[in-house]
C-alpha cells in the first residue's frame, strides 16, 4: 500500500530541470556538473527512458551511486539496494534464493539483475513499476525489504552535511526530497548498460571475435526454440507469461494478477533478459533452479498444465520444448557468450 501511495505522489511532483553547472558555496567560479554520455549499443532496440527528463550528470550519477549503497535508505540502517544487488553477479544475489530484508525478513522473489534498464518499459517480476524512476519506491517501502518511509529517509539524509552538499551539486534546486532521491538513483541505473559480451562483439563484428561451432549451433537452436520469448538483443520481449511452473505453496505467488487483478494474468511473470545469465543464478522468479541445466530440464519435461500456460509450451498437447542432450549443451554454451565481464567488474558501479 505504501508503495502505491508513493507512486501516486510521484506523478504529482513537477519535474525540474538539471543544469549542467552549479555555483560553488563561495560563489566563486562554476563547479562543473557535466552531462554523461549514455552508451546506446548499435545492436540494441530503441531506448524507452526519456533521457531529457532526467539527463545523467557526473554529480547526479555519483549521488545515485552513493544512495544505491546507502544503508540509511532502510529502517535498520543496513539493507541498502546494493545488499541484494551485487555487482559481480550482475547485481543479483547468489546466496539468497529470494530477497532478504531488514531484521531477517524473507521476501518471496529472487532479486532481478540490474542492467539495460533504460531499454525496458516496466519493472519487477510482475510489472508493478511502470517507470524506472518509480522502481526504487517498491523495495524502499516494502516491509519485507527495506521497510522505510521517504519521510524518514529524507530526514536522515538532511542530517548529513555531506548529503546536503551532494544534492546541491547534483540538482539545480539542491533539494533533498523524494523526487531528487529517485532521480539520482535512476541516473546511476541509467548508466548500467551491459553490451560487451562475446556475443555482442560477434554480432557487431568487433575485434575479429568468432563463436565456436558449438556456440553457433547453440545460437541457431536458441533462435529456433527460445527467441519467441527471449527476443531482440535484450533477450526478452518484455511480456508476461506463464511458463508452466507449479506454484510454490511456500510463497503462493500469483504473479502479474497481483497488479491487474485479472485471472488471465495468474501465474504470469515477466520474461527475464538472459544477458549475464551465467552470473545471475538461481533462476526463475523464486530462485527455484540453481543451474541452467535445471532450467532447460524444466522446459523439456517439467511443464505443468494450467489454464494460463503459454501456448508456445503446449502445442497440440505436446508440452514443453524438445531438446536432446547435445542440443541442451549447445544452448548453454551459447548462453555463456552473453556474459559481460567488463560490466561485472566496472569500477564505475562499485561501492565506494
Amino acid at each position: 500500500m505504501k508503495a502505491k501511495i508513493y507512486i501516486a505522489l510521484f506523478f504529482l511532483i513537477v519535474a525540474c530541470g538539471v543544469e549542467p553547472a552549479a555555483v560553488d558555496e563561495n560563489n566563486i567560479g562554476i563547479a562543473e556538473n557535466k552531462r554523461l554520455a549514455v552508451p546506446i549499443p548499435s545492436n540494441f532496440p530503441p531506448l524507452l527512458y526519456n533521457l531529457e527528463t532526467n539527463p545523467p550528470t557526473e554529480k547526479g550519477f555519483e549521488l545515485g551511486k552513493r544512495l544505491f549503497y546507502e544503508g540509511r535508505l532502510a529502517s535498520d540502517g543496513v539493507v541498502a539496494c546494493g545488499f541484494c544487488h551485487i555487482q559481480e553477479f550482475s547485481f543479483t544475489h547468489h546466496t539468497h534464493i529470494v530477497s532478504h530484508g531488514v531484521d531477517g525478513a524473507i521476501g518471496t522473489r529472487n532479486a532481478q539483475p540490474l542492467q539495460n534498464l533504460i531499454f525496458q518499459k516496466e519493472f519487477t517480476w510482475d510489472g508493478a513499476a511502470m517507470h524506472l524512476d518509480m522502481q526504487p519506491i517498491i523495495p524502499i517501502t516494502n516491509e519485507l525489504e527495506m521497510n522505510e518511509t521517504f519521510t524518514n529517509v529524507i530526514a536522515k539524509l538532511k542530517n548529513d552535511e555531506r548529503y546536503v552538499e551532494l544534492f546541491e551539486e547534483a540538482f539545480d534546486n539542491g533539494t533533498i526530497d523524494t523526487e531528487n532521491i529517485l532521480k539520482a538513483l535512476s541516473q546511476f541505473m541509467i548508466m548500467m548498460v551491459s553490451a560487451e559480451s562475446k556475443y555482442d562483439k560477434y554480432v557487431r563484428n568487433e575485434g575479429n571475435v568468432t563463436l565456436t561451432p558449438q556456440e553457433l549451433n547453440g545460437l541457431s537452436l536458441f533462435q529456433e526454440k527460445c527467441a519467441s520469448c527471449h527476443a531482440t538483443d535484450l533477450f526478452t520481449d518484455q511480456s508476461y507469461r506463464n511458463n508452466g511452473l507449479p506454484i510454490d505453496p511456500k510463497y503462493n505467488d500469483g504473479g502479474r494478477i497481483k497488479i491487474t487483478g485479472l485471472e488471465s494474468d495468474s501465474l504470469k511473470f515477466k520474461v527475464p533478459s538472459l544477458r549475464n545469465i551465467e552470473l545471475t543464478f538461481p533462476y526463475m522468479h523464486d530462485g527455484r533452479f540453481r543451474t541452467l541445466e535445471d532450467v532447460l530440464d524444466h522446459y523439456i519435461n517439467g511443464i505443468v498444465v494450467n489454464p494460463n500456460l503459454d501456448p508456445l509450451l503446449n502445442r497440440n498437447g505436446s508440452l514443453g520444448i524438445e531438446l536432446s542432450v547435445a542440443e541442451k549443451e549447445a544452448i548453454i554454451s551459447f548462453l555463456k557468450t552473453l556474459t559481460d565481464t567488463d560490466f561485472a567488474n566496472d569500477d564505475r558501479f562499485s561501492e565506494f
